[in-house]
């Protein structure tokens, strides 16, 4: 439960009960395997998922296999808390990583809603954010270089990271294959070991298999055109 409550407390400010009471909607972990399914794609749910540890991606299948990721998920995220009133998936979530994590039976959640609102609107701004990240990676995908997606994707992942304890300094890992950050970008293996090759020539990052090290912050964010705010990482009242 740490790093959801770390993501919530930067957002404002959630009691002990708060707290308790999510924690009590949680059915025990559960593991998942890298490169097996958390959700599968289109399925209809009858529980959200809170990710408690690993990284996953949200995904839509092509008809000739062609794989999307739209989202990459961390520790703390519900991957589908969206489930609660969509109720048939219209992607799927994989697990990058090996992963753990707890589901939260719907019932549960419609009782948590009814019982806490002030957390209600918390997790509803968790969902209004995701829908954020989700604007900015399209934005990426239209219209941002190879570059620029990959300097963006970085900036974004070392935030978002950072806010649940998961960074030293200025590295962080990032346990993604090329393949799985080429589904990421859109581009094929070769593009994306040309792209990290080049972030590494402009001493932009040090990049050794799944450890990454910002090295100029400034001059990444500026290739990205990073701006953070649609992270909404600053305590406000909900």
């Amino acid at each position: 439960m740490n790093a959801v409550v770390e993501k919530l407390r930067r957002r404002d400010i959630i009691t002990d009960e708060e707290m308790a009471a999510l924690d009590g909607i949680l059915e025990p972990p559960r593991k998942a395997a890298a490169g097996t399914d958390i959700v599968p794609e289109k399925a209809v749910t009858t529980q959200s998922t809170l990710l408690l540890s690993g990284f996953s991606g949200r995904y839509s299948t092509l008809a000739d296999g062609g794989r999307q990721i739209t989202e990459i998920n961390v520790a703390g995220d519900f991957v589908d808390l969206h489930s609660l009133l969509m109720k048939h998936m219209d992607h799927g979530v994989v697990a990058l990583s090996d992963c753990t994590y707890a589901a939260a039976p719907h019932s549960r959640l419609i009782e948590l809603t009814e019982r806490y609102p002030h957390l209600t609107r918390l997790l509803w701004l968790d969902t209004i954010i995701d829908a954020a990240v989700h604007r900015q990676w399209l934005v990426a995908m239209g219209r941002r270089s190879g570059l620029a997606h990959l300097a963006h994707l970085l900036c974004e992942m070392y935030l978002r990271l950072q806010v649940i304890g998961h960074v030293r300094g200025m590295a962080f890992e990032l346990p993604l294959t090329q393949s799985v950050l080429g589904d990421v970008l859109g581009l094929s293996t070769v593009h994306v070991n040309r792209l990290i090759s080049q972030l590494r020539a402009e001493g932009l990052v040090s990049w050794s298999q799944s450890q990454i090290q910002i090295l100029d912050w400034d001059r990444l964010a500026a290739v990205a055109e990073f701006d953070p705010a649609y992270l909404r990482l600053h305590s406000a009242p909900v």
